[in-house]
């Protein structure tokens, strides 16, 4: 479950950077990148932040 969890946050946070790069600023893209870096280095690591805060509330 919590794996959905995750790709929903990492997808909607991904198309809200993009959205507010067209409409407000490019600078929005920086939320993208992060959150691209953080699925990147979780796929080598195996550490994800967000399902560490999952986890912890629980």
């Amino acid at each position: 479950m919590s794996e959905k969890i995750i790709r929903a946050v990492a997808g909607t946070l991904i198309l809200t950077s993009i959205i507010l790069s067209l409409t407000v600023s490019l600078k929005w893209l920086w939320l993208g990148g992060f959150v691209g870096f953080n699925l990147l280095q979780s796929s080598f690591t195996g550490f994800c932040p967000l399902e560490y805060f999952l986890k912890k509330g629980k």
